[in-house]
């Protein structure tokens, strides 16, 4: 799919406020109500727009602890990948899985309450899935940035 200028404008404005109804995304781009329904349905339909989500606090969620988790497999079969991933996707710690280059096979942004549920996440899920070679962590501190919206 292609996007008109049109388009960038209706992404911009649902990446912001998502819960905008179509009458407001077009008076912003001087459209009707209509054609950007339309719009906003071929772009779902194509992919464009993947879902619609609540931005969640994960301090006020009691998530207050973020790590960045470095997987390195012993082996780099296919099966061995696919069993590493289909397993991973199920751990509810983690927010985002990332297939790498580099030293690491993997990299894991994992959110939890404190060090002790980390803990438990590395020994109790993490250390059980087969392959898992090495295994570094890094802590954030201070968030500095977090965007969400791709600029388009």
């Amino acid at each position: 799919m292609t996007l008109d200028e049109t388009d960038k404008k209706i992404l911009r404005i649902l990446q912001q406020n998502a819960k905008l109804s179509h009458k407001q995304i077009g008076d912003a781009v001087n459209r009707s109500a209509t054609p950007v329904y339309e719009r906003i349905r071929k772009m779902e339909e194509a992919g464009v727009v993947k879902g619609y989500v609540a931005l969640v606090d994960h301090k006020k969620v009691g998530r207050s602890l973020v790590v960045f988790t470095a997987v390195h497999l012993d082996r780099h079969e296919h099966e061995v990948i696919k069993a590493f991933e289909k397993e991973i996707v199920h751990a509810e710690e983690v927010m985002e899985c990332y297939h790498m280059t580099g030293t690491d096979d993997y990299l894991l942004k994992v959110a939890v309450r404190d060090m002790d549920e980390y803990q438990q996440f590395i020994v109790e899920k993490l250390s059980r899935l087969r392959n898992i070679g090495t295994v570094r962590s890094s802590f954030v501190m201070t968030e500095i940035k977090h965007e969400t919206a791709f600029k388009v």
